[in-house]
Formats: C-alpha cells, structure tokens, sequence
C-alpha cells in the first residue's frame, strides 16, 4: 500500500488526486494545504491545513504519517525547497529540487540552461538590476519587448509591449515598480507568432511527452485585458494543434530533453518530475518563451484527463529513475478546459461569496475555495474548471462551455476558448506570419 502525499489545494492538484485515486496500485492519499478543497478532501484518508511553503510542517507530517510519495503541486514550495527537505526526510518526490526547479523560480536562470544547449531558442535579452540602461535597449529592439519580473509572480510578473505597456514610459514605470520592490528583471525581445505548451514526465535522464496544449493568459475574449493564471486551454486529439507541424513538435520535444540534460550537468543533481516548455512558433522557428518546473493549471486537467497509462506507476518509475521502461501513452481525444473566475479577477476580485454547482460532477475541478459552515465560499482566485473530451473539439468545447455555465456565483470566463473562430483566427495569423 502506497501512502502518497498530494502538495496544494487547486484544480490542478484535483486532477492529480483523481488520476492517482484511480491507479491499480493500492494506495491512501493524503493532502497539505492551506484550505480545504472539498473534492480532495473526499479522495483522502487524511487532510492537514498548513501552509505548503512551510517546509519543517510538511516534512514532520509526512515522517508522521509515513509518506511513501509527495507529488508537489504548486511551484512556491518547490522555490522554498520543501523536495530537498522530503528526500532528506526519506520521501521520495514528484518534483524537482530548489536548484534544478529555479528553471521556473528564476528567469535568467532559464534563460542561462537554454544559452547553454540550445541559444537559438533563446529571444534577445538583457538583464537589469537597475533603470541604467533599459530605456536604450527597448529602444535597440525597436519598442517590440517585454517585461519580466526574474522570479515567482504566479503568471503576472511578464508585462509586454503594445498589450499590457502602450509606450516606453510605461515600460520604464513597471521596471522602476519591480526595482523599487528590491527586484530584478529581464527585458527581452518581444516575439511574435503563437503560444503553446508541452509538458514531460523526467526521471533525471528519460523524457516522455505529453500532447502539447494551447493556454489563454489574458482575461477576456479575445485575447483582451491584463494577464491571470490561464482563463482556459484546448488540446486536439491528433495530440497537436492546427497551427504546428510534426517537425515544431519534435523541435519542442527536443528542447525539454536538451533541458533536462543540460540542468543535470550544470547542477549535478537529475530533474525529476514535470517540466513544462512553453514555446512560441515564430517565422524563425520554435522559441522558448519560459519553462515552469510542475504541471500547469490548466494544462493538467487537459492531459491527466485523457491518460490512458496509470499516473501512479508513472509517478513511481520517475522517482526511482525507470522511466525509459513506463508506458506513457493518451487517449487521441481533443481537450477544452474552461475556468469560472471572480468578477473583478485579476487585479480586484471579489472573495467571500458562495458558489453553488454540483461538487460531483467528475468534468469539473474546484480550485480557489474552501468549505465554510457547509457552504463552498470562493477565496479569489480561479474559481472551477470545466474539462470537456470528445473526439471532435467542437463538441468537448460545447460540454466546457455548458459546465461553466452551471457554475453560479458572482462570476465570469472566457467563451471564446476551443471555439472555432478563436482557434481558425489563430491558424490564420500563423500563416499570415510564415507568408
């Protein structure tokens, strides 16, 4: 009987509680977060309210409970080290220690492991601790650039121009913001093309690939008002998108396995767990955009709900460094993940009021809510995700599209995502680009 520990509270850690709920090796699930989120809490034997950055709390729960394997979550706890802490302790972990996961922690750090096996992923840069300078090099890149804040800002430390930044002043003003809060940050050459994620299970040596998947940062239809956690996702069930060939796919793959590779000979220490590239196709190829050192949310739910493989064996074969002999394998189903958010998200959201939906609907996902004299209360964040699968994306869309709607409280989403003029306007801006 396996005793594994599930790291964090949201939608994402939903879909990883299920997945390994479901496995044909024999376990008990127990959960640490900071609320309760009642569709885990119905999968565990045991739930412990803590903060999951609190490393020295996790630790004497997991010696105390005898945990086998922690699947970590979020990225926080991975950034305050809570893997090096578990091993210490005997447990073994989904999810890489402090100094391999500053893939994600520290942009510059990312941007130095992709220098280092593969500079042509790379956009133009520059790092700054101060405002010498800045103006010159957004003026080099002919005021096409962005902003990023070189650490943890959940999603909205990356601030770009012509969308978030009208001008350089306004660019100026957001980097003196990150120095005046004792930061550092990059700006980097602004490019152009589409979005898309791919995610791989690494046991320190072997890469396995997930489908690659299309997230939605910006808060409203069409691709309008400031950037959240992701508003939504889609996958096809070719396991690609319509805007990729098969040769972008393989170029990605081998940018996360180069990755992987590079972060152990430069750290001496093996990535174990999920490593998240997100890419751009351009007119000159597959660029990097960012790497994040755990599943996405939402991107989990798109994948871990069409996994054809048992999540808990692949879960052990990563930590015991076996991968290369785990069958990973998906259903060849298109995905449309949609997320119901408080109005006024993200900048002011409203918190505190009560959502009403039918908590066993297996397609949806709570996440940034808590259980409050039996009433679910939204804490201000995304609020649910609806997942829909079908074979024809049109139809899964329609399924996300009805689930969210279901979801009754003082909130809104995005309608637009998986639908065919968003994803067909997309396509066509793609081959605008390539010419």
């Amino acid at each position: 009987m396996k005793k594994v520990l599930v790291l964090g509270s949201g939608a994402r850690e939903v879909a990883i509680t299920r997945s390994v709920s479901q496995s044909s090796i024999k376990n008990v699930i127990f959960c640490i977060s900071k609320d309760i989120n009642p569709q885990i809490d119905d999968l565990c034997e045991d739930y412990h309210v803590c903060d999951v950055s609190d490393v020295a709390s996790v630790v004497s729960y997991s010696r105390k409970k005898e945990i086998d394997l922690a699947i970590v979550g979020p990225e926080n706890p991975l950034a305050c080290g809570v893997v090096n802490a578990l091993e210490h302790a005997g447990v073994r972990c989904v999810g890489p220690k402090k100094e391999v996961a500053m893939i994600e922690t520290s942009k510059s750090f990312a941007r130095m492991i992709v220098d280092l096996c593969c500079p042509e992923k790379n956009p133009q840069r520059k790092e700054f601790i101060s405002i010498r300078g800045v103006k010159n090099f957004m003026e080099t890149l002919g005021g096409e650039y962005v902003v990023k804040f070189d650490g943890l800002m959940g999603g909205k430390g990356v601030r770009v121009s012509g969308e978030h930044l009208k001008n350089v002043n306004e660019g100026l003003d957001y980097a003196n913001e990150i120095i005046n809060n004792g930061g550092r940050f990059l700006i980097e050459e602004k490019l152009i093309g589409e979005e898309f994620s791919l995610m791989s299970f690494v046991d320190g040596k072997t890469c396995k690939h997930m489908p690659v998947v299309q997230d939605h940062k910006r808060a409203f239809d069409g691709d309008a008002g400031p950037n959240t956690g992701g508003m939504g996702t889609y996958s096809f069930g070719n396991h690609s998108l319509p805007f990729l060939t098969q040769k972008n796919i393989l170029e990605a793959q081998k940018t996360n396995e180069l990755v992987a590779k590079q972060l152990l000979k430069h750290t001496g220490l093996p990535y174990v767990g999920v490593l998240y590239g997100g890419f751009m196709l351009t007119k000159d190829g597959v660029k990097v955009i960012e790497y994040n050192a755990r599943f996405g949310d939402p991107e989990a739910m798109n994948v871990l709900s069409i996994l054809k493989s048992d999540f808990l064996s692949i879960c052990i074969s990563l930590v015991e460094g076996r991968l290369e002999k785990e069958e990973v394998s998906f259903d060849k189903l298109a995905t449309v993940c949609k997320y119901v958010v408080p109005i006024g998200y993200p900048n002011s959201p409203a918190k505190g009021f009560e959502v009403f939906c039918d908590q066993n609907d297996p397609s949806l996902f709570l996440a940034s809510v808590m259980l409050k004299d039996k009433k679910l209360i939204a804490c201000g964040s995304r609020t649910a995700a609806v997942i829909g699968k079908n074979k024809d994306i049109w139809k899964a869309e329609a399924f996300s599209e009805e689930g969210v709607s279901n979801v009754l409280g003082k909130l809104f989403h995005r309608k637009d995502i998986g639908t065919k003029g968003l994803i067909d306007s997309r396509v066509k801006r793609m081959k605008g680009l390539l010419g």
